[in-house]
């Protein structure tokens, strides 16, 4: 920890970090910072549902496309259940992903107002429950005390969403952003399959399908790894597993219907 002049500002590093704390005669409570953070909080939203749905465009349609192909179908069949798939499936992950954070964000708003009528039931009572939270975090009882009176002159309905409740602004339900990350990730997955169609024979689209896909799903764990900031390698091979297998178990599934419909 680097300390300045107390005279006029503190410079505090940690880590990531730096802050500029003001002197109050100069600007009362500002809080500057001179360098951005660089948290990932903030992404988990829109990288969950986009995550989600590249890596369900890629095996839900491959797997069709494979499953209709073991069947011994051609090139129109194939063609027509995979535009299939794909156009529902993006419509699918977008509804899904719209109505399933609407509830959260539900939710949300209905702790958001329960929360406020205790503030205007017993604001004394919500400020000894605060200052309790912040002395269960390890700060002195004097300490806590006069934080959670300093946060409720600030806001105190804003003060225990975050530290009662855990909700801020990073992390509030956003349902037409899960949406369209959803669907328009899920289409971008969903067409890589379609290069297999590329090949002259039922064997080798088969072939070329599978390994378009199983590519594409490293690389989508790849990114999402680097983008959520852990090592990449544990998503890109678990994807790479489950979707190999979700196409082997569609493919024989296919053959084996078409074997029984001879």
């Amino acid at each position: 920890m680097v300390y300045g002049d107390v005279h006029s500002a503190t410079k505090i590093k940690t880590g990531r970090r730096e802050y500029e704390l003001v002197d109050s005669r100069q600007q009362h409570g500002e809080v500057r910072k001179r360098h951005p953070e660089g948290h990932l909080a903030e992404r988990a939203g829109w990288l969950r549902a986009a995550v989600l749905g590249a890596d369900d465009g890629l095996v839900s349609v491959s797997s069709i496309m494979v499953g209709v192909a073991a069947s011994g179908a051609g090139l129109a069949p194939i063609l027509t259940a995979g535009a299939a798939g794909l156009m529902a499936g993006a419509m699918s992950m977008a509804a899904g992903e719209y109505v399933s954070v609407s509830a959260q964000k539900d939710v949300e708003l209905a702790d958001r107002l329960r929360e406020q009528a205790e503030q205007e039931e017993d604001p004394e009572g919500e400020l000894r429950e605060l200052a309790a939270i912040y002395q269960s975090r390890g700060l002195s009882r004097d300490l806590a005390e006069q934080v959670a009176v300093a946060l409720h002159a600030a806001g105190p309905l804003e003060a225990h969403l975050r530290d009662e409740i855990g909700q801020t602004s990073d992390t509030a339900a956003r349902p037409m952003q899960a949406a369209l990350a959803s669907a328009s990730s899920f289409f971008i997955g969903g067409l890589v399959p379609f290069l297999g169609m590329l090949a002259g024979t039922t064997l080798s689209r088969i072939i070329v399908i599978v390994c378009v896909t199983l590519i594409g799903l490293v690389v989508s764990g790849v990114l999402s790894g680097r983008l959520s900031g852990t090592p990449p390698m544990k998503p890109a091979l678990r994807l790479f597993l489950g979707g190999g297998a979700a196409m082997l178990i569609t493919g024989l599934v296919g053959q084996l219907v078409h074997q029984i419909s001879l």
